[in-house]
């Protein structure tokens, strides 16, 4: 996952549990983040000094040493604006009105689902989600030429203009055409966050996007509880 200078964003993951800390690490670097791992409070300040160019802090609350209260503090002396986001099994109204008063973006509470965390972490970046615009002008398929740089959607000759939000949604899903395409890949491309209300918003426009494609051979599958996927009938 690159920034908007196309550079590979840089984390500082705090987390003394090795298994989880391990699973953490290696989740988000298959997403594309650069992850520096640090398994207390000690080497996470020693991380702090030595390196000031992380683009965003995970925090454990709880470590062996210190508190990620402590470290957020030590954080926020130089550094104002550099996201932080707590992770914690502790779910106490008053450690997250701490953790908020310290200067804290966001609180995730574990056992944590890990492509719900990487929907947060973009939200914080304002990166924008993969797969990233098609170079192609048109898609081509069955009944259907779909002009995405245009909002063109001409089904058996029928044109239709689409919506910004409707246009984007199906060039997702015809650029992984057959594939799945997690809900959450759309809802932070499209609308910049993984929300339950917008998740309800997406749901409509793919009851609207079937609509169009009902002409064609195309359909729009629903992977429950994963995702959606444009199937063309053909692998």
């Amino acid at each position: 996952m690159t920034n908007e200078n196309n550079q590979i964003a840089s984390l500082l993951l705090v987390e003394d549990d090795e298994n989880l800390g391990f699973l953490t690490k290696s989740f988000l670097e298959s997403e594309r983040f650069k992850i520096t791992w640090a398994k207390n409070g000690s080497e996470a300040t020693s991380f702090i000094t030595d390196n000031n160019n992380f683009d965003l802090y995970l925090l454990d609350v709880m470590l062996p040493d210190s508190d990620g209260f402590s470290l957020a503090q030590h954080i926020r002396v130089n550094d104002k604006k550099t996201p932080i986001i707590f992770l914690t099994a502790r779910s106490l109204k008053e450690d997250k009105l701490k953790g908020f008063g310290l200067g804290a973006d966001d609180y995730v509470t574990k056992p944590f689902d890990e492509d719900e965390l990487v929907c947060r972490i973009r939200a914080r970046l304002k990166f924008e989600a993969e797969p990233v615009r098609s170079n192609k002008e048109s898609f081509n398929f069955d009944g259907l030429i779909f002009n995405p740089t245009q909002l063109l959607l001409e089904v058996d000759g029928d044109k239709k203009r689409l919506t910004d939000k409707e246009n984007r949604i199906l060039e997702l899903l015809c650029l992984s055409a057959n594939e799945v395409v997690r809900r959450e890949t759309i809802l932070v491309d499209v609308w910049g966050e993984n929300d339950y209300f917008l998740g309800r918003s997406l749901d409509v426009f793919i009851t609207r996007l079937r609509k169009y494609l009902a002409a064609t051979p195309l359909t729009i599958d629903n992977i429950h509880g994963v995702g959606f996927s444009l199937n063309t009938g053909k692998e």
